[in-house]
């Protein structure tokens, strides 16, 4: 194993606090946004805070996966752990908007080496019986990160300023740089293998062009415009691009013959899937909680505290029972809590009981919590070392192309439904046209108390339902990808992890 009892914990300490670090830096950013934009200014260049960390976490995911699998992961950790906080640095004193975006693309480098490449050093030094447990953790520590953000984001936000939600990682990150350069010896063996150049500047092209595209059409220009169609044409050609070249190459980034086992191609579908509907869940119901209820925005991070504890459950008891029965028996649970957990959102109102909507997040983030523990294993189960960084960090980029596709999508779904909605309610009202306009060029009047008691309770009650249909619409429509998954989960075979044997085979099939 190469690192002994004493050493593990705290190697598993410091992988915790890494994928914390990264998994919360863009929800810790979300709820800041506002303070962000008022300080700095760039209202129309805000999107790309977010979209150049996602752009480069994405990138980065099935690349370093690869070089860890060549090269060693405890390098490729301490790397993106370095990167990860240089650009944190970097974020905390950035004087502009675009500054802020550079210095973020920077942290998203080193984040997308961070969370595949420690779910593998899991199964690289705990035995199968063994990992289920350590990867219920992690999941957990994912799913708590997901609500922990918006929280520690309005906090900070509230009490301190903006600077320290960025600040903040430098501690965390040191911790964990300490524990794994002191504790962590890795011992497999590594095979030198030539990097896929091609594949690499193809993959990139084509994500960084695909985010692109749908981060600014519908809002900096129109989809029909020729700087959107080009970047789907760019991004087109590249994905065509990196196909053949993945078909070449001796040791492509993401090899083509895993997808040939069910269990790993059904969990990669499965990661799509859930990553898309989930983070409609953690944009929408603080949303939710704000406009329609009234509350501020620390109570809205505050709401979603139940979904968190449902989904640090799931993850947990998933990870205990890997070892009793197979993926999919425990997939079918969780896929039927999440289905009727979204289910129930999409019946909510402006008249639903706060009580309600707690237990409703608590059974959606119940099924959801299986996912995060259950899909990289089962990514992972019966693989070679040498192929395990890279069949983890597939299952991660699935998962965080799934929530950039689902919240764009979705947003846009969202938006078009609200501006409908409030015209139609404000036909024929005078002046209803230019109160329309304004609220929907700036709808955080809704999340504001003082901005609310201006406004009509009449002119007001039709605004909030508006907004409470729009977004319960949302979690309707997030069935439909979840019908999918229930498919998905019935196709995943009955493979299941056998206690005492090391789980490992070597693949025939990708010569």
């Amino acid at each position: 194993m190469g690192t002994n009892d004493k050493n593990i914990s705290f190697v598993v300490a410091g992988l915790l606090l890494g994928i914390l670090m990264s998994a919360m830096d863009n929800t810790i950013v979300a709820t800041a946004l506002g303070s962000i934009v008022a300080d700095l200014k760039g209202l129309d260049q805000f999107v790309w805070v977010t979209s150049a960390y996602m752009v480069a976490v994405m990138a980065g995911m099935p690349i370093f996966g690869k070089l860890s699998d060549m090269y060693g992961r405890k390098r490729f950790f301490v790397f993106g752990l370095l990167i990860f906080l240089l650009g944190s640095a970097l974020c905390g004193i950035a004087q502009s908007i675009v500054q802020l975006s550079i210095y973020r693309a920077i942290q998203g480098i080193g984040g997308g080496a961070l969370m595949p490449i420690a779910f593998t050093i899991v199964f690289d030094i705990f035995p199968p019986e063994k990992r289920g447990k350590m990867t219920g953790l992690l999941g957990a520590v994912f799913g708590t990160s997901s609500v922990l953000g918006p929280l520690l984001g309005a906090y900070i936000t509230e009490y301190m300023s903006w600077h320290w939600i960025f600040y903040v990682n430098v501690p965390i990150g040191i911790v964990s740089l300490y524990f794994i350069l002191r504790y962590y010896r890795e011992s497999a063996e590594h095979k030198k293998q030539k990097i896929d150049w091609s594949g690499a500047v193809t993959l990139v092209t084509a994500v960084v062009c695909l985010m692109f595209a749908l981060e600014l059409g519908g809002k900096k220009y129109d989809w029909a415009s020729t700087p959107i169609l080009s970047l789907f044409a760019v991004f087109a050609v590249a994905i065509v691009a990196f196909l053949f070249a993945e078909t070449r190459a001796e040791e492509p980034i993401i090899s083509f013959w895993m997808f040939k086992r069910r269990l790993f191609a059904t969990s990669q579908v499965l990661a799509l899937l859930y990553g898309a509907t989930f983070i409609i869940l953690t944009v929408y119901i603080p949303i939710f909680v704000q406009a329609v209820y009234g509350g501020s925005a620390i109570n809205a991070g505050l709401i979603l505290t139940p979904m968190m504890l449902g989904s640090v459950a799931g993850s947990a008891i998933g990870g205990i029972f890997q070892t009793k029965t197979s993926f999919r028996s425990l997939m079918i649970v969780s896929i039927i809590a999440y289905a009727a957990g979204m289910a129930l959102l999409a019946t909510m109102g402006p008249e639903t009981a706060r009580w309600l909507l707690t237990l409703f997040m608590i059974l959606v983030g119940f099924g959801v919590g299986f996912s995060f523990s259950l899909l990289p294993t089962a990514s992972v189960h019966n693989m070679d070392p040498r192929f395990r960084g890279s069949a983890n960090s597939t299952n991660a980029f699935f998962r965080s192309l799934g929530m950039t596709l689902g919240i764009t999508i979705f947003g846009t779904i969202q938006t078009k439904r609200f501006q409908s909605q409030l015209a139609e309610s404000f036909a024929g009202v005078p002046g209803g046209a230019e109160g329309v306009a304004s609220v929907t060029s700036d709808p955080r009047g809704l999340f504001e108390a003082s901005a609310r008691a201006k406004v009509p309770p009449q002119v007001l009650d039709k605004i909030v339902d508006a907004m409470s249909s729009s977004i319960t619409f949302n979690f309707a429509l997030a069935l439909l990808p979840i019908a999918i998954a229930v498919v998905t989960v019935f196709l995943m075979g009955r493979e299941r992890i056998q206690a005492g044997s090391r789980g490992e085979s070597t693949p025939s099939a990708h010569h």
